[in-house]
């Protein structure tokens, strides 16, 4: 079951907001940068499996405290792109995304490349190339 804090408490009652609603935010967020490939399940065999869009809240760890919010995401960037500023655009994203639907206030966000996504002409290419030699 999922962590829920309470996040306000007014004359009308209280609101609640589980952790995964904020990472399900999160790793839309992510998802819509330019570079993002996807969000990463984790390392299994040395194989990182990308997720779709199915799963968002994969690849997103989220920790909710007093008045802070910790997030982490796992995610997978196409090949040929700047890393630094792909991270760096998630961040503020999802940073953003998540202030705004939620009134939380983010105190990080760390991103993690899990792996490097290539095109399927590139890896058509490559494997072209070998087998010529």
């Amino acid at each position: 079951m999922s962590e829920e804090k309470i996040q306000d408490i007014n004359e009308l009652g209280s609101v609640r907001i589980a952790d995964e609603v904020v990472a399900i935010i999160s790793g839309l967020a992510s998802t819509e940068v330019e570079g993002v490939a996807g969000m990463s399940g984790g390392i299994a065999g040395g194989i990182a499996e990308i997720l779709g869009r199915k799963n968002l809240s994969k690849g997103v760890k989220v920790k909710i405290e007093e008045n802070e919010t910790f997030i982490d995401l796992y995610v997978i960037a196409d090949y040929g792109t700047r890393i630094h500023e792909v991270a760096k655009e998630v961040q503020e994203k999802t940073k953003s995304a998540v202030e705004n639907m939620t009134g939380l206030n983010v105190t990080y966000v760390n991103v993690h490349i899990q792996g490097i996504k290539f095109k399927e002409e590139q890896i058509v290419e490559k494997e072209e190339d070998e087998a010529a030699e």
